[in-house]
């Protein structure tokens, strides 16, 4: 574990594996109000098994999340910053090009990092991509939301709605991955928190124009029955990213595939790579 100044903020990371010249490194970032430690309860993709074949893995909380330090300015919190950061991270790391991969708000910094450097990512991640474009204003207006709510009351009323919704269909019957994410979020500062809903409510994916200029190979994991990483987001990106494969998850046998779906993707990006 390692602490970083990135532009302006305190960003707490973590490396696994080691560095092979002959692999290419992966660079995960987590979603939003999540953390290294929310994650590594239940891993959507295992970051040990990926680093287990030798490959390094830098994972990191984010600006405002986890160990990370909270910043003020509301405009750092959008996922183009949040590319900037993670872009900035690498440099430091002396990492030049990798795969970006990562969950929800993970996976859109990956997208905007591609669009931002194209010669520094060599493939892509993308996991439960979030609403997106169209079904964006929702989202965000929910967000602005779930922020004044965490100012005036707390977390205890967003459990309690969050309780009120079926879970992703993966999860369906799991009543402690819900128990577990109300935990987490009793153990997040309001202010932060509010902070990084905010932030959120600023931002989309990249324009579809840009993104179908993205010309690294793409994985992209998906699952059902979930309203803020809708089936739609990850049906677009499938269309407009020309070297892009998905995969839908609807209950958790299909989920536990994913690690080593992973795993295989990323050995293909690491054969393109030197090709």
């Amino acid at each position: 574990m390692a602490t970083f100044s990135i532009r302006g903020a305190r960003l707490e990371v973590e490396e696994l594996g080691s560095v092979d010249a002959a692999r290419t490194p992966l660079i995960w970032g987590h979603g939003l109000s999540s953390s290294r430690a929310d994650e590594d309860a239940e891993p959507l993709v295992d970051p040990t098994v990926v680093a287990g074949d030798g490959r390094r893995v830098v994972r990191y909380d984010a600006r405002g999340h986890g160990a990370s330090e909270s910043t003020g300015d509301l405009a750092g919190y959008g996922w183009d910053q949040l590319a900037l950061d993670q872009l900035t991270l690498a440099e430091t790391l002396g990492i030049e090009r990798y795969v970006a991969g990562g969950a929800s708000m993970g996976a859109a910094t990956g997208l905007h990092a591609a669009v931002r450097a194209p010669e520094r990512i060599v493939g892509l991640l993308l996991v439960i991509p979030p609403t997106a474009w169209e079904t964006r204003a929702e989202q965000t207006d929910m967000y602005r939301q779930m922020a004044d709510v965490v100012e005036a009351r707390g977390v205890e009323p967003l459990i309690a709605g969050a309780a009120m919704l079926p879970p992703p269909d993966p999860y369906l019957g799991r009543p402690e991955v819900r128990a577990r994410r109300a935990e987490a979020l009793r153990n997040t500062d309001p202010a932060r928190l509010a902070r990084v809903f905010r932030g959120a409510a600023t931002t989309d994916l990249p324009d579809p124009a840009l993104v179908r200029r993205i010309e690294v190979p793409a994985l992209i994991l998906a699952w059902t029955g979930d309203p803020g990483h809708p089936v739609s987001s990850a049906e677009r990106l499938r269309e407009l990213l020309p070297h892009s494969e998905m995969v839908l998850a609807s209950n958790a046998a299909e989920l536990a595939t994913w690690t080593d779906r992973s795993v295989s993707f990323l050995d293909g990006v690491d054969g393109t790579s030197r090709g």
